[in-house]
């Protein structure tokens, strides 16, 4: 999804020479992930620069980093942590003028430019139908590993007219919410 999210925000920022991508360093997948970021950025021709924040002062801390990088564009990477701190990244973001793509759509609920990614309600109703499932007698064991397949892309029209951006017409119609 970290490919799909950053080839998302080079289509609405292509001018951008360098994005950055905020990830947790004390998640326990930052290695991968960081992998992950890197490879797509090279893959797509992208300058990226990954920026660490594993705590809330160090959230400032990379924004200022960001800014004076020069950053055009922002991958906000999927975290516990940073989920937990969603109103506080989407007001930084905000505040540096920066373009940033999410993972869940309650960024972009709360003021977020973009989000894209797995939907949280499709994962909740495969949930209930193993629930029901097992509770119909069916061992969990012999039930199927299913990841969720549906993602969703959210755009937050009046962050993008705040950010000076302008949404190409085919992006929006791709769009499952478009918030204005």
């Amino acid at each position: 999804m970290g490919a799909k999210r950053l080839r998302l925000l080079r289509d609405l920022v292509p001018t951008a020479a360098l994005v950055g991508a905020l990830l947790n360093p004390n998640n326990p997948n930052f290695d991968n992930r960081s992998t992950d970021v890197q490879e797509a950025a090279r893959a797509i021709g992208q300058k990226i620069q990954i920026v660490h924040a594993g705590t809330e002062a160090a959230l400032s801390t990379a924004f200022r980093s960001l800014v004076q990088l020069g950053a055009e564009g922002l991958l906000v990477g999927g975290d516990p942590f940073l989920n937990s701190r969603r109103n506080l990244l989407v007001a930084l973001a905000a505040r540096h003028g920066i373009p940033a793509i999410y993972d869940q759509r309650e960024y972009a609920l709360a003021g977020g430019f973009i989000s894209y990614g797995t939907s949280l309600t499709e994962a909740y109703r495969q949930v209930g139908i193993y629930t029901g499932r097992i509770l119909k007698g069916e061992k969990p064991a012999d039930l199927p590993v299913q990841q969720s397949t549906k993602a969703e892309l959210v755009i937050n029209l009046k962050t993008a007219k705040a950010l000076g951006l302008t949404v190409p017409p085919m992006l929006l119609a791709r769009a499952d919410e478009v918030i204005e």
